[in-house]
């Protein structure tokens, strides 16, 4: 039986990335995104299949936590109409915003944006779908490079939010761990997506990020996604509530 995984965000940059490189590795997919992306979701499950593999693709906006339950059972229903099945084995809350501001300029509605994406919808969507988990499934959490280190102080509040991220995912591997599941966190560095507003896709920046990168390169989706790949697939069961940062030694 196929392993299934769960991805939030999996229509574009580093999701999209994710959800082909598990589908080479033979896991299913199940695909979140917001309704305007829908062609480009439809896009990945198609490639998805050229691959031998399956997909859905279901809408959400995970800053609406209202709508958690009614995903919560789209999910389910999914999970018997595809494969059969009342549970998922991988769950990945990647899907997020990288609105940017020094301290000085950071406004309240900034801060909420951050805070309802990349905590709160973390939280409460995992939450929600713990029960629809496997026992011995693996949850990934996404941080970033900016919660280690500081580059133009331009992200304060989103490095400080995905902080929060990580503290959270200790806690949870805490919890999950009686049924045999793990609860890591992915920190990328710099990757070149259209992330952000895709400023990183422009090759001065690029340039200049890896300047400060051991590699001597900014980072690519498919960096990231081999990490995801092997934290999935490959014998770490025993590794969680850890941080694993995938930057290429940025700035180290």
């Amino acid at each position: 039986m196929s392993k299934i995984a769960l991805i939030t965000g999996g229509n574009r940059g580093l999701g999209r990335a994710y959800a082909l490189a598990l589908a080479d590795a033979g896991v299913d997919l199940i695909l979140t995104y917001r309704t305007p992306a829908k062609s480009a979701v439809d896009e990945v499950v198609a490639e998805v299949a050229r691959r031998g593999r399956t997909a859905v693709a279901i809408p959400l906006d995970t800053r609406e936590i209202g709508a958690f339950d009614d995903f919560a059972a789209a999910v389910r229903d999914a999970l018997r109409a595809t494969w059969d099945r009342d549970s998922f084995d991988h769950l990945l809350n990647n899907a997020g915003t990288g609105p940017g501001a020094t301290i000085a300029d950071t406004t309240v509605d900034l801060v909420d944006e951050v805070f309802a994406v990349h905590f709160r919808g973390v939280f409460f969507l995992t939450q929600k779908l713990l029960p629809l988990l496997a026992d011995g499934g693996r949850i990934l959490n996404f941080s970033t490079g900016l919660a280690r280190f500081v580059d133009q102080g331009y992200y304060s509040a989103y490095g400080a939010m995905k902080g929060a991220v990580e503290v959270f995912t200790r806690y949870l591997a805490a919890e999950v761990a009686p049924r045999g599941i793990s609860a890591n966190v992915v920190a990328p560095g710099a990757i070149a997506t259209e992330f952000g507003g895709g400023l990183l896709l422009d090759e001065h920046v690029g340039a200049a990020i890896g300047a400060h990168t051991r590699m001597g390169r900014i980072g690519r989706p498919e960096d990231v996604a081999g990490v995801v790949v092997a934290l999935l697939t490959g014998a770490t069961g025993w590794m969680t509530g850890q941080r694993i940062e995938a930057s290429g030694g940025q700035h180290i």
